[in-house]
């Protein structure tokens, strides 16, 4: 970052007694240039010499890529930003919270501080914070902003969260997100690939903390990061607006299990999909509930079409879910239920059948007659929606819904319905 950015840092932003013209025009040309493409901006740096452009296109674009995401950082004046991949790896406002409410205490750690959105929400419930970053630039970054949110005590300290561990004190709670990036820039999704490990640290940090919450990618196969992470006692699947963002395991101490004992089956499953207009979908269950669901397989279809939410797709409580809410499963990969009662704290969307039309020619010829446009999903049938559309000669839009799909005796129709919510 240039000297510029440090000056504006340590002598101005920080030195709410001496707020100097440098900061009042820069301040001024953010927002007048805030809602502009900051790729043309760029391109026109040589008409602003008296603006530090890189600094200033580094903050339009972390303003406009939280608006959205943290809000309360948007509307918190004097927010610095870091470099964008900080700000795209960070935790949206709405599963901060959510992480922040899980538990309270009197100090905790995050060793994987970052750009600290979860830091300051995780901070509302304990006395005190330790943050923890390797990165300079993120740390100086971090006690300016947490001075500007107001965080009553925190400390800072930049080094690798795997030499912290050595020597600090204990705490309630430790926090951890690992790097989640190849050297190339991939995205990684094994625990083996994080960095840090967090397989080769869970010891240390369940001696220096009785519980450590970690988050890792909403793709990581679930059961295998149990098996690297014998401490969890609970997985919690978070999804914002049926869009699954992220996976928290929760680790305990003098807690660990060993392959195919009752322990592993009894580990808490919390499928949570948060809204941002209307109230969250929560449910629980235990791998133990999930093996032994029965759940009814039908050909027919009932009054109501049901489908679960991303975060109960991604938990595999496709049987579970069946026999919790009664209602009958279409086939066993299948994941689509139906039921003749309007279950209105379902987790998922509910949609009212119209019709039930079969998978000939005929059929396929009435549909595309009837419904030009519709809005088109597949499960567990031959065709995927992009050849489904091709097929049929169906648009994307509109008010009316097409499912796809395969029932207990193989055959495959396809369901029109109307979205209740």
């Amino acid at each position: 970052m240039c000297n510029f950015f440090f000056r504006l840092l340590h002598k101005t932003y920080l030195c709410q007694t001496n707020i100097n013209m440098d900061r009042i025009i820069t301040k001024r040309f953010i927002q007048e240039h805030l809602n502009d493409d900051v790729i043309q901006l760029g391109l026109q740096a040589k008409r602003y010499q008296d603006i530090d452009m890189a600094f200033v296109i580094n903050q339009i674009a972390g303003l406009q890529k939280i608006k959205e995401k943290v809000p309360l950082f948007y509307q918190s004046d004097n927010i610095l930003f870091p470099k964008q991949l900080s700000v795209e790896q960070s935790s949206s406002e709405i599963t901060a919270k959510y992480k922040s409410m899980l538990f309270h205490g009197d100090r905790f750690a995050d060793l994987s501080g970052g750009f600290g959105v979860d830091f300051y929400f995780i901070s509302q419930n304990f006395r005190s914070g330790l943050y923890i970053e390797r990165d300079e630039e993120l740390c100086k970054l971090a006690a300016h902003n947490f001075e500007v949110l107001k965080i009553p005590q925190y400390e800072i300290h930049q080094t690798k969260s795997e030499n912290y561990l050595d020597n600090m004190p204990e705490v309630d709670l430790i926090y951890i997100d690992p790097h989640r990036r190849s050297e190339t820039g991939k995205k990684t999704v094994l625990i083996s690939d994080c960095e840090p490990d967090v397989a080769l640290l869970a010891e240390k940090m369940l001696l220096k903390s009785p519980v450590v919450m970690i988050k890792l990618s909403p793709m990581l196969d679930i059961h295998q990061a149990i098996k690297h992470l014998p401490q969890t006692t609970e997985v919690h699947i978070v999804a914002v607006d049926n869009e699954c963002k992220e996976v928290l395991l929760i680790l305990k101490r003098d807690s660990t299990f060993e392959p195919d004992e009752n322990q592993y089956n009894n580990i808490l499953i919390k499928t949570i999909n948060l809204h941002t207009t209307k109230p969250e979908q929560i449910f629980d269950f235990t791998f133990d509930e999930e093996k032994q669901a029965e759940p009814v397989f039908t050909d027919g279809v009932s009054r109501y079409l049901y489908e679960p939410n991303a975060a109960i797709m991604k938990s595999g409580a496709f049987k579970s879910v069946a026999t919790r809410f009664n209602l009958r499963k279409f086939h066993v990969n299948t994941h689509l239920y139906t039921g003749d009662d309007l279950i209105e704290r379902f987790p998922g969307r509910i949609m009212q059948v119209s019709e039930v039309f079969g998978n000939n020619k005929a059929d396929l010829k009435r549909i595309k007659e009837k419904f030009p446009k519709a809005n088109v999903s597949t499960r567990n049938y031959p065709l995927s929606v992009a050849d489904f559309r091709k097929k049929t000669g169906i648009k994307d839009g509109g008010s009316n819904y097409l499912f796809a799909l395969k029932t207990t005796s193989d055959k495959n129709i396809i369901i029109t319905c109307n979205k209740i919510n």
